[in-house]
């Protein structure tokens, strides 16, 4: 039975390629294989670019969150939030960034973090932990989407040219005008993928570098003015030091600046949407132009240039975070940052007067637009910031774009491998339809509210990075040598802590992130073994490997005996004269009468598609055939069965009665591979061979 071997995929994959692949409808991730000496290399990419062009398309997911970090910042961290955002720039630069880069090297075809821990951790352990992964890699790119379209509408409502809009849409109150906007959205985004999108590298680059040019000019402009203007520095310096710092909990009682640089550290989690760029930075590797002395086995040109594209990124980045952080505390009245319902809660040492939260969720295009108190730049006015607010609307909306590339590339490259979802989720346009009821149904549920979505977003950005950390120190630690203490990577052992407090501490304070994660999780896993129990009836058979040419001629030769009696044998159990002496009279079979003897070793049961290893021998006049590597015991009988099947005439296969419960035998033949043997050898051969007069005879006796 011949079965073509199917390439392995990729565990992030490329957003870009995903995006091309919705253009013919097929949504096969890209074929490639974690690096390392035990595993094959990923085949060569035809399109490739120069780093920094594809950094852009990293940067349309993690540039575009200046769009509402900064008013998250100061709802989260007040006057504080330029001193949380140094502590953020810290562990951007000392933390994440040394991280990946450690995961770009081990997985240079785009794999990621989740890809990792799935080759160090195996079997059903390993599974489940992807397939919890992947429950909040799906929070982390759902709500990606819906609070990017959130946030979008935002930028839509303020803009003065929406005073044009319809007058029956404007008569709805600001939270429904933003519903409907971010429904909108939400709809074009899915329509675009069912229709197609091509030249997404040139686009982002586009959108990117003016994106962030505009973004330059507005914080320069602010940084320039606070050089010849430093009164508003010294007012929010006042602020700062006296304690009046517009939070709604101090968790650590008195002033000053090393209360208040105390306070800033543990604020730090609730900033952690600054992170958002990393696991997409691995997952475009591939699209990267290497050196020419690179090989499929050693692409050393293209792992540098990645760790120059997550280097770049994360500094400018940082950059753009501190000072938008600078410009919106100190050139924004509190009042103007924060929303309504969040000024009722300051403490008594914190005024808030007038309040109208104008800036809330756009803090940045607030100043382009001109709308504060300082004369910071006469450039901006009306048309500069609408030219803003447009930018601002389209790189959201690539990051959307972006975020359900992701989504398409994870489910057909994890779930249909492990068996654990049905053939229709390798197509693009039911998933995309699935995906934007989803979408909808999350947006519904958080009102399309930018802030309250902030929780469940730095959730999932937080858990695949701690995930990645994790992977990094299981990986180092196995390829250091000496006593454990010595072997231990200390530095990404702390690295570590400090991302498992992060997302320890987002989760308590944002337990929204977690309770959306979960209902996530529990799908995913629902589904999954589901549909793992309905497929286990599958062959799931690709071929035979042979462990030398004698193996392989001898396998040929058994194709021809005439009437061939396969038996299967446990090894240790009962020596083999005995065996078949036993068999030869309870099913009464004559000396004339070939027996092919069955030793099959389980492997890894979790594993889904099998290729099991094939050793044939002769021993003192009978075939032995043993199997290892099987992911079920009932499978690898079945393919052999049906193997030869093909070539002559169908086998019998005897065996004896089994005293095992129906229910104990379900679950050992689903989890385990072994289990209730006969009857599952039966089914998969009447399941797979649909000529009946082909079918090998099952014999119990």
């Amino acid at each position: 039975m011949h079965s073509e071997q199917p390439s392995s995929s990729s565990t992030a994959g490329s957003a870009s390629e995903s995006i091309l692949r919705a253009e013919s409808g097929d949504a096969r991730p890209p074929a490639s294989h974690l690096s390392g000496a035990h595993l094959p290399a990923a085949p060569h990419h035809h399109h490739n670019y120069f780093w920094l062009w594809v950094m852009c398309l990293t940067g349309v997911d993690y540039f575009s969150t200046l769009g509402y970090q900064p008013s998250i910042a100061f709802e989260a961290a007040g006057t504080l939030a330029p001193l949380a955002t140094i502590v953020l720039v810290l562990v951007t630069l000392l933390g994440a960034l040394p991280v990946y880069s450690h995961v770009a090297r081990r997985s240079p075809n785009g794999q990621g973090s989740i890809a990792m821990l799935e080759w160090l951790v195996h079997g059903w352990k390993g599974k489940t932990m992807v397939l919890v992964l992947l429950g909040f890699a799906a929070t982390d790119f759902v709500i990606t989407k819906t609070l990017s379209a959130a946030d979008a509408a935002v930028h839509v409502l303020h803009n003065p040219l929406w005073e044009y809009a319809p007058a029956f849409i404007r008569s709805w109150s600001e939270d429904g005008q933003r519903m409907a906007l971010t429904i909108v959205l939400l709809i074009i985004l899915g329509a675009t993928f069912m229709r197609g999108f091509r030249e997404v590298i040139g686009l982002a680059v586009i959108v990117v570098v003016a994106y962030l040019l505009l973004n330059a000019v507005v914080i320069g402009s602010g940084l320039f003015y606070l050089l010849r203007h430093p009164g508003p520095i010294a007012t929010w310096y006042e602020h700062l030091r006296e304690g009046q710092w517009y939070i709604s909990h101090q968790p650590i009682e008195g002033t000053g600046l090393l209360t208040a640089i105390g306070i800033s550290i543990l604020f730090f989690p609730k900033l952690a949407l600054g992170l958002s760029g990393f696991e997409t930075g691995v997952a475009v590797m591939p699209l990267i132009r290497g050196d020419a002395t690179d090989t499929p086995e050693n692409p050393e040109g293209r792992i540098h240039n990645a760790r120059k594209l997550l280097a770049t990124a994360a500094g400018i980045m940082s950059v753009y975070l501190l000072g938008s952080a600078i410009v919106t505390a100190t050139l924004i009245p509190p009042e103007e940052l924060l929303r309504r319902e969040h000024q009722s809660s300051m403490a008594p040492a914190d005024p808030v007067d007038g309040a109208s939260g104008r800036a809330a969720d756009r803090a940045l295009a607030f100043l382009a637009h001109g709308e504060g108190p300082y004369p910071i730049n006469p450039l901006f006015g009306e048309a500069f910031g609408t030219l803003y607010d447009i930018a601002t609307v389209v790189i959201l909306s690539f990051a959307g774009l972006s975020a359900m590339a992701g989504l398409l590339n994870l489910v057909p490259q994890y779930l249909p491998r492990y068996g654990m979802a049905p053939e229709w989720t390798r197509a693009v346009r039911p998933l995309v339809m699935l995906f934007t009821i989803i979408n909808l149904i999350v947006t519904w549920v958080f009102n399309a509210d930018v802030d309250a979505q902030g929780g469940a977003y730095a959730t999932g950005v937080l858990v695949l990075i701690s995930s990645a950390c994790t992977a990094s120190v299981i990986d180092k630690y196995r390829h250091a040598t000496g006593d454990w203490l010595a072997r231990m990577p200390w530095r990404y052992v702390a690295i570590a802590l400090v991302f498992y407090f992060t997302t320890a501490a987002n989760m308590i304070e944002r337990p929204d992130g977690i309770k959306i994660a979960s209902w996530f999780i529990a799908a995913i896993v629902i589904a999954s073994f589901g549909s793992r129990m309905k497929r286990s009836t599958e062959l799931r058979f690709r071929n035979f490997e042979f462990t030398d040419n004698n193996s392989r001629f001898l396998w040929d030769s058994l194709k021809h005996l005439e009437f061939p009696v396969l038996v299967p044998h446990r090894p240790g159990r009962r020596a083999l004269d005995d065996k078949e002496a036993s068999i030869r009279h309870r099913h009464r079979l004559g000396p004339d009468v070939p027996i092919v003897f069955i030793e099959a070793e389980l492997g890894d049961p979790s594993e889904f598609q099998q290729s099991p290893l094939m050793e044939v021998m002769q021993e003192e006049g009978r075939f032995i055939i043993r199997v290892t590597r099987c992911v079920s015991i009932a499978h690898a009988i079945a393919a052999i069965a049906l193997e030869l099947s093909r070539s002559g005439t169908p086998p019998e296969i005897h065996f004896g009665w089994s005293d095992e419960g129906e229910l104990a035998a379900l679950i050992g033949f689903f989890l385990f591979g072994e289990g209730n043997v006969p009857w599952r050898v039966r089914d998969l051969i009447n399941k797979a061979e649909p000529d009946p007069s082909r079918h090998p005879r099952v014999i119990i006796g």
